[in-house]
């Protein structure tokens, strides 16, 4: 995983505030390549677990088959209003699915914990809830931009 960045760095976050910051949001943007080659983005809740973004995903969305054709993928986390407050992550790399699809809670080690944390994040529940349609996709960034503009107020 990359974490430099040659633009920005003054306003780039610390691994630490970056692993704060993707905890505690719960919506990203994934951008996709499309069949016809033109971007798609969709909303999606996510879980973050210090190395890799964790996506669980509608199997028969636009998005799962989009990536399932090509597995290259920019995702986008981000907050604020006013222009002094934003702060975001831009996480790009490719893809892989994890676990049986759709997920029915087969044993899955590499899932225990994602889905805790997902869970615990997103449904204020200790297990993960399966409905028979969703799978993981996990992200694992080859590239990490981030941005905190609330840093220019202390330069």
């Amino acid at each position: 995983m990359t974490v430099t960045q040659r633009r920005g760095r003054r306003i780039m976050m610390t691994p630490g505030e970056l692993d704060e910051f993707l905890t505690g949001q719960r919506t990203c943007r994934v951008a996709t390549v499309s069949v016809d080659g033109f971007p798609h983005v969709s909303a999606l809740w996510f879980a973050w677990d210090g190395t890799s973004l964790w996506l669980y995903s509608v199997v028969r969305s636009k998005r799962w088959a989009d990536l399932r054709r090509d597995p290259r993928v920019a995702v986008v986390v981000d907050s604020g209003e006013e222009y002094d407050q934003l702060q975001g992550v831009e996480l790009s790399g490719t893809v892989e699915f994890v676990g049986e699809i759709p997920r029915t809670g087969e044993l899955c080690a590499e899932l225990d914990a994602p889905e805790i944390l997902f869970a615990r994040k997103n449904f204020g529940i200790e297990e993960m809830p399966y409905d028979g349609r969703h799978a993981w996709i996990r992200l694992a960034p080859d590239k990490i931009v981030s941005w905190d503009f609330r840093k220019l107020g202390s330069l």
